[in-house]
């Protein structure tokens, strides 16, 4: 099933449950869909979002959602950080697990070998190659860092 068809069903299910908040996050997620396919439209494609660009899209969400809960937390508006929290874990329960500190080290290191990087130059494969294999796996922000650091 694709995950289109997942947050479809899901958001069916949610209305039926009366889940406010997973009903109203599902709704969040969908219009973000569709405003990236209208886009698409606009841009002379006439397709869907692939399953990897609807990943892209709900990862940002997360970041957005991470970057607010820390503003209302600044703020001192704990309810609302509450709520962006709540978001998030829904967000979240459709992305794939992120790896943990030392298996994105790990896979760094494998990526280095198997390109035969050497040098701060082959960076930008090391990181394609990363962003091809583990896309929503990873926190790239926090990934290009640890690659530069490697390969210097």
């Amino acid at each position: 099933m694709s995950l289109r068809a997942r947050i479809s069903t899901d958001l069916k299910e949610a209305m039926k449950a009366k889940d406010t908040l997973r009903l109203s996050t599902l709704r969040l997620i969908n219009a973000a869909i569709k405003d990236r396919d209208i886009a698409l439209r606009g841009e002379g494609e006439d397709r869907l979002l692939t399953d990897a660009e609807i990943m892209a899209i709900m990862t940002r969400m997360v970041k957005q959602r991470h970057d607010s809960a820390r503003a209302y937390e600044e703020g001192g508006r704990l309810e609302l950080v509450e709520r962006e929290l709540a978001e998030i874990t829904v967000i979240e329960g459709y992305l794939p697990r992120q790896l943990t500190e030392t298996e994105t080290q790990a896979a760094i290191e494998a990526e280095i070998k198997a390109s035969g990087a050497a040098s701060i130059r082959d960076m930008g494969r090391v990181m394609n190659a990363l962003k091809t294999r583990y896309s929503g796996q990873m926190d790239f922000g926090a990934v290009g860092p640890m690659v530069k650091a490697r390969l210097s």
